[in-house]
């Protein structure tokens, strides 16, 4: 369980490391993908956060987080400058793939394409159960 404190710092890793791929994202990774922070996640002394991304407009996922983890050391700066005021040490960052949306998306066509061929029921079955 993480404790309050450790929330709050995740929370302004988010949302700092947010503003640095607004700024810095397109010399890494170019234009064409759009990169999104969705989770972070803090060791409880701060030394380590993972921070969860998701990838949008291509294909080669990985390659974008590849390309961040090449120039972590420029990130890694970037985000130790807006956080400075708010924490001593700045933590080191590990960044990973979040599928979440994909895999939403694939499993809304998968019920789609059920629904389609019959395989889900009747509407009128499934409300007399």
């Amino acid at each position: 369980m993480a404790t309050k404190r450790n929330l709050q710092v995740a929370e302004l890793i988010k949302r700092h490391f947010s503003e640095v791929l607004q700024n810095e994202g397109g010399y890494v990774y170019g234009t064409e993908p759009l990169v999104t922070v969705t989770k972070v996640m803090v060791s409880p002394d701060f030394s380590q956060a993972k921070i969860y991304l998701s990838v949008y407009n291509t294909e080669d996922k990985q390659s974008v987080i590849l390309k961040m983890e090449h120039e972590i050391t420029r990130l890694k700066q970037a985000l130790a400058y807006r956080i400075r005021k708010h924490m001593r040490r700045v933590p080191d960052v590990a960044f990973y793939l979040d599928d979440t949306l994909d895999e939403m998306y694939r499993l809304n066509q998968l019920f789609n394409r059920l629904h389609e061929e019959g395989h889900m029921g009747d509407e009128e079955e499934q409300q007399e159960s």
